[in-house]
């Protein structure tokens, strides 16, 4: 089922492999890949690494390409073209975390899971950031939400309750004040806080934290996800005034300016103005009329 089979290239039979990380698949991804196979046959093979059988025979260590095993074993087929390498088991797992970490479409909460599973091996950051490609950034995020043991968030994330970034924003909250971030949560759980919202309403009250004690300027911070979730919306609703006023504003400045050029368009006016000596306007009205 396999075109164009370089010599590198060998038939293992499908029944010898032995998947090392194996997960769950979106299944309509995987129904397209057994329809490409059936249809075109495979175009790249999977990639194993050969170790000794309990039986004497040779066995081969899955390290890229579950799917396209599962959709050959689907299919029928009792041998898969595979790229056998000499890896040593730790680098198999490696190799088969990366790959899966590189797939198309790869779920955060699955790079999340293989994370932990090589801190679990005592991988560092910079090892894992080494091995995997992931940004220093993405995984040091992530190694902060799993090493502050916040498994509400981390159970969340897995069954797709809230996003990895919105954990993250919720987890750091924690990190400075528990009150906050407890707000943040039970306000998404909730949905009456979603997505970008989360990280807006952080900020806000940070932002009004770090202004010092209660006083006129500083409004009463909220002590709960209600008041939290007011306290957003209201300001909200503030800025949204504020640029409606904006907007507004420069309307009227709009028409002023084409009133000021309908004026110096004009030559009477101008020279009744040059006459009196007003004939100047300040720079910001002036490169807008455009006085020549």
């Amino acid at each position: 089922m396999m075109t164009d089979t370089p010599d590198s290239v060998t038939m293992v039979p499908i029944e010898r492999v032995e998947v090392l990380n194996s997960r769950d698949r979106n299944m309509k991804v995987f129904e397209e890949i057994v329809e490409n196979i059936r249809t075109i046959g495979l175009k790249k093979p999977i990639t194993v690494t050969e170790r000794d059988g309990a039986d004497g025979k040779p066995a081969f260590l899955l390290v890229c390409g579950e799917g396209r095993l599962n959709a050959f074993r689907l299919l029928g087929e009792t041998h898969i073209p595979a790229l056998v390498v000499n890896v040593s088991d730790e680098d198999a797992f490696i190799m088969s975390l990366a790959e899966n970490i590189a797939r198309r479409g790869h779920r955060p909460l699955e790079i999340l899971a293989d994370i932990e599973l090589l801190l679990a091996r005592e991988y560092t950051i910079d090892d894992i950031i080494q091995n995997t490609g992931l940004s220093q950034k993405y995984v040091r995020d992530i190694v902060f939400l799993l090493e502050k043991g916040e498994e509400r968030l981390i159970e969340a994330v897995q069954h797709g309750t809230i996003p990895l970034t919105t954990a993250l924003e919720i987890a750091r909250a924690k990190n400075d004040d528990d009150d906050l971030g407890d707000m943040l949560e039970e306000a998404y759980k909730t949905g009456q806080l979603k997505g970008h919202q989360i990280t807006d309403a952080k900020r806000l009250i940070e932002k009004r934290r770090e202004k010092g004690p209660k006083s006129a300027a500083r409004p009463k911070l909220p002590n709960s996800a209600h008041s939290l979730v007011k306290t957003y919306q209201k300001e909200v609703a503030r800025q949204h005034k504020m640029v409606l006023k904006a907007e507004h504003a420069q309307q009227q400045l709009l028409l002023v300016v084409q009133g000021l050029k309908s004026l110096f368009a004009d030559e009477n006016f101008v020279t009744l103005l040059r006459a009196e000596g007003l004939d100047s306007l300040p720079k910001y009205l002036a490169d807008r009329v455009e006085i020549v």
